[in-house]
């Protein structure tokens, strides 16, 4: 079996990387405007955020929605598909404050 082809890589690549775990958290709640994400993820920039969001859109993890009027606004939630992560998302994220003694090794 091909390394990308491995079920835990494959997952990996979808939610793997500095930023979406924390992408996916600021979304959790429902939907979000951008301003708001980069409320919730002060420290990313504006063109990682737009890249991270894109790049899960195609992936189809997140769903963006334009409200036309007088000033555009956008929102951005998680798809159906993106959320049935969730369960598993917070156990890392539990494992991540509580059990991660290897990287108190580093």
């Amino acid at each position: 079996m091909e390394p990308k082809e491995f079920p835990v890589n494959r997952a990996l690549n979808v939610i793997g990387g500095k930023w979406r775990p924390q992408v996916y958290c600021a979304l959790e709640n429902g939907p979000i405007r951008f301003s708001e994400l980069e409320r919730e993820i002060p420290e990313i920039n504006r063109k990682v955020l737009t890249d991270q969001l894109r790049e899960l859109e195609q992936l189809g993890m997140v769903k963006r929605t334009e409200y036309p009027g007088k000033v555009l606004h956008v929102e951005y939630e998680l798809t159906e598909e993106a959320l049935t992560l969730q369960p598993m998302m917070k156990s890392l994220c539990k494992w991540g404050n509580e059990g991660c003694e290897a990287e108190k090794q580093l």
